[in-house]
């Protein structure tokens, strides 16, 4: 006759019945809401979700091109007392061009990364979905105060070395396009650069590093701030290079902050 534990070990949830306990799922661990999708479907939400940024993308671009004039002109702004030059036929509509791609992607990232959240989150457990918008909306705005540092800090103080270093010798007569590919690839690499606090929380979310293995290798962050600064600037002047890899320092640091804060 069966007791009334043995009865109990059966009906048990956990009951193996060749004679072991599975350990209990975390419910952060489990996939809420899962719906078996074959590979022909995830490769046609896929298509329709790179197909729905490219539309915004394009209106964000042609948009931007529209009010291109004015996005120049505020460009040009730390240029002090410069005078810019189209050297060729076409220039300034090929300078053009690039600022509205550059201003189209930035004002679309939003939905892009939106379509990339709504693309992957069924694979994403309650724990990593609980990462996804810190990550994005920090990563955003990061990004966006990359842009205004750069515009604010970086690019007068190269833009200063360069006029003052050549002021008796030459007169500054500068190409356009080239003045637009500087500026347009510092503002870039700097909100790239931004992005260190954001990959530090991640990093110490999914457990691979903590707080405290940040604040040890301080002396390696400083060597690669430095590297950072002279990679990431297209200027050569020490004085660009100093205020980024200062910057990354100091959201290293501001990180390492967060990452306490979170209890990791």
């Amino acid at each position: 006759m069966t007791s009334s534990q043995d009865v109990d070990t059966i009906n048990s949830p956990d009951f193996n019945p060749e004679g072991s306990r599975e350990p209990a799922i975390n419910p952060l661990d489990e996939l809420p809401g899962e719906v078996e999708m074959s590979i022909f479907d995830h490769l046609e939400e896929l298509r329709q979700r790179i197909f729905y940024s490219l539309i915004v993308v394009v209106v964000g671009i042609v948009g931007c091109f529209i009010g291109v004039k004015p996005l120049v002109q505020l460009l040009e702004v730390p240029a002090h007392g410069v005078k810019f030059l189209q050297l060729a036929p076409g220039e300034f509509f090929f300078v053009s061009m690039k600022v509205a791609a550059y201003g189209g992607l930035i004002l679309t990232t939003p939905f892009i990364l939106y379509q990339i959240i709504q693309f992957v989150l069924p694979g994403l457990t309650v724990r990593e979905r609980r990462l996804v918008i810190p990550v994005v909306l920090g990563s955003s705005v990061l990004f966006l105060v990359g842009l205004v540092f750069a515009y604010i800090a970086l690019i007068p103080a190269a833009l200063q070395f360069f006029i003052n270093y050549g002021a008796e010798v030459v007169e500054q007569l500068w190409s356009i396009d080239k003045y637009f590919e500087f500026v347009l690839l510092l503002l870039f690499t700097t909100g790239l650069a931004f992005q260190v606090p954001v990959i530090q929380l991640l990093l110490a979310s999914l457990g691979i590093v903590s707080s405290q293995i940040m604040l040890k290798g301080w002396r390696y962050v400083i060597m690669v701030s430095v590297v950072l600064g002279a990679i990431l600037t297209p200027s050569t002047d020490p004085l660009t290079q100093s205020l980024l890899a200062g910057a990354v320092l100091g959201l290293y640091f501001g990180g390492i902050g967060l990452v306490k804060l979170t209890g990791k």
